[in-house]
């Protein structure tokens, strides 16, 4: 458990890990004194990497509507030893992505070269006909990036990912997938999604 005090003291306790600060936004939550979620959020870079850092960012300015990025913003404490990687960290965050392993594509293929995509859209064909949402996407290329998660196996979920891609692919669309895998080898993901962009006439 981390534990955050403010002033002087310290708490020492067995399984506690302890922080302090000078100042600390605190909310209540069922009689438990918390740090509001944009101060907790900017307390987390002191123990986390990047990625998981703009993931939850990312999950507090998204639908948990718990902070906006403004209000991250402003959670950093200057001259903290960690405000640096803060504020690297929230140019990152998006309103939009919807999962951890969203944010971890956005930033993998933005790391690799490639333009910031759109996040979560829907698209739809030349008729107003919804075709599906997407989880990244280039609209004006017409490529899409999705994350397909275990309960993708499950055999309603692929019969419905196939009659949807199906869709996709005769309104010219691209669709990319990505799984767990490519997150520890994204070298075959990124080369796949060059192609995308070459084929659609896209310089990179």
């Amino acid at each position: 458990m981390h534990v955050t005090t403010v002033g002087t003291l310290r708490m020492r306790r067995p399984g506690v890990v302890a922080h302090r600060a000078v100042s600390a936004e605190v909310r209540v939550l069922n009689g438990l004194r918390l740090s509001a979620p944009a101060s907790a959020w900017f307390e987390c870079a002191g123990v986390i990497d990047r990625m998981a850092l703009v993931a939850v960012g990312d999950h507090m300015v998204g639908r948990a509507g718990l902070a906006t990025i403004d209000d991250l913003r402003r959670a950093i404490r200057p001259g903290s030893p960690h405000a640096v990687a803060a504020r690297r960290a929230v140019e990152l965050v998006r309103v939009g992505c919807e999962s951890p392993m969203e944010t971890w594509m956005r930033i993998a293929v933005i790391d690799a070269g490639f333009p910031e995509p759109e996040l979560n859209i829907d698209v739809h064909d030349a008729t107003g006909a919804f075709l599906g949402r997407v989880d990244l996407a280039w609209p004006r290329l017409r490529i899409a990036l999705e994350y397909d998660g275990e309960h993708h196996r499950e055999r309603d979920v692929f019969q419905h990912d196939q009659r949807r891609d199906n869709g996709f692919v005769v309104n010219d669309w691209t669709v990319i997938h990505a799984t767990a895998a490519d997150a520890v080898r994204p070298a075959v993901l990124f080369e796949r999604l060059r192609q995308a962009f070459v084929a659609k006439g896209a310089a990179l």
